[in-house]
């Protein structure tokens, strides 16, 4: 019995030295190109506004089939394959009209375009999968299919009514941003002389139901009082769904550098917008001065980079996020479809960004958002808060 014992002993010392004689080969390092597409691929990249909704009203126009981007104001950014080459797993479908159309007329338009959405989701249930959750988009990442949310571009589409803004949030429609480009009857606009000295009463009656109904307040949009008479209403952090750095370009759309401090300050985030004039600063005075297009500068895709870096400088890289405003706008070299969203996760890399940190700014920052927010909506609807 000794004898078989040291004879056993004696074999696997003999192994484990010639294991430890053999050098253990070392992984290939990762190129920078393959780290940025492995981390990308790992996330799950949202994007809080896209205005593609208009095209899935139109005769003849597929969401499912890959379309050319197009120079100018008569792109198209998005659709399912391009979306697959960008690697966006979720985005906000922008339910809008312009504020001018109000009344009865936009609560009926708003319900044909949250209808387009919806079934969109319906007709494909093995690639799009309807969202109103962080949760959801989980899941439908997991399973591989791309989550559709959707969001409300201006309160005057609620026809100054709780009870419709109660019924948009039960048909899926989860953030209302308070003013479009014109005053709301309760909401001052950035791009309208101030009408109410940011919100009215009633207006701050809309921010406490967005709270109670777990809807995310959007100050894009909004003029500068606006936005902090809801900032100190809110019991929930707020949204930026699609705004850029005023520091950066004056566009008054943009948001200063206190503004996204005490944003952030509240757990909100800021999700930067791609359009060109909010970007660069040269462009928009070009644009105030009348300079023929011909002549103004041209702005590359870069300069989303510079924005979200400047912002997530101020406030930390857990405030920041992605919002297009893809079929919106007019879009910067370089960036001229959602299949060109892998530049900016590289881009980021190569800030010195860490791996963490570049996957909060492409969807986990406005996720948690979501949570957070839901789990208020909660709270308040349970008597909590």
């Amino acid at each position: 019995m000794m004898i078989k014992t040291v004879a056993v002993f004696v074999a696997v010392a003999g192994i484990a030295s010639l294991g430890a004689q053999t050098p253990a080969k070392k992984k290939p390092a990762e190129s920078s190109a393959a780290r940025a597409a492995r981390i990308h691929k790992e996330a799950i990249v949202v994007d809080t506004h896209i205005d593609t909704t208009m095209m899935l009203g139109r005769e003849g126009w597929d969401f499912m089939v890959r379309h050319e981007a197009k120079k100018g104001e008569d792109s198209n950014h998005v659709d399912l394959p391009r979306i697959k080459e960008g690697g966006l797993d979720a985005a906000f479908f922008s339910i809008y009209m312009p504020g001018t159309i109000t009344g009865p007329e936009a609560v009926k338009r708003s319900l044909i375009l949250i209808d387009h959405v919806r079934s969109l989701a319906e007709q494909h249930p093995n690639e799009i999968v309807l969202a109103t959750t962080a949760a959801e988009v989980r899941a439908a990442h997991k399973a591989g299919k791309f989550a559709a949310l959707m969001g409300m571009e201006g309160g005057h589409m609620i026809d100054d009514s709780l009870a419709v803004l109660r019924d948009y949030q039960r048909l899926g429609v989860r953030y209302l941003t308070l003013s479009h480009s014109v005053n709301t009857n309760w909401s001052d606009s950035s791009g309208d002389t101030p009408a109410h000295n940011g919100l009215t009463d009633f207006g701050k009656d809309v921010v406490r139901e967005l709270n109670r109904l777990g809807m995310l307040v959007d100050i894009s949009h909004v003029s500068d009082k606006t936005f902090w008479d809801a900032l100190e209403t809110s019991k929930a952090p707020l949204v930026a769904s699609h705004s850029s750095l005023r520091s950066i370009s004056g566009h008054p759309r943009n948001m200063t550098d206190d503004m996204i401090r005490a944003l952030g300050g509240k757990g909100g985030v800021i999700m930067i917008n791609y359009s060109r004039s909010f970007l660069s600063d040269e462009l928009y005075q070009a644009g105030l001065k009348n300079v023929p297009a011909a002549e103004r500068p041209t702005v590359t895709w870069e300069k989303i980079v510079e924005h979200i870096d400047h912002a997530a400088k101020l406030v930390g890289a857990q405030h920041v996020g992605l919002g297009s405003d893809f079929d919106g706008t007019t879009v910067p070299d370089g960036m001229d479809d959602v299949s060109m969203l892998p530049k900016i996760t590289a881009a980021l890399l190569d800030k010195g960004y860490s791996e963490q940190d570049v996957k909060n700014i492409l969807g986990e920052n406005i996720l948690r958002l979501l949570e957070k927010v839901d789990q208020i909506g909660k709270e308040i609807r349970g008597g909590k808060s």
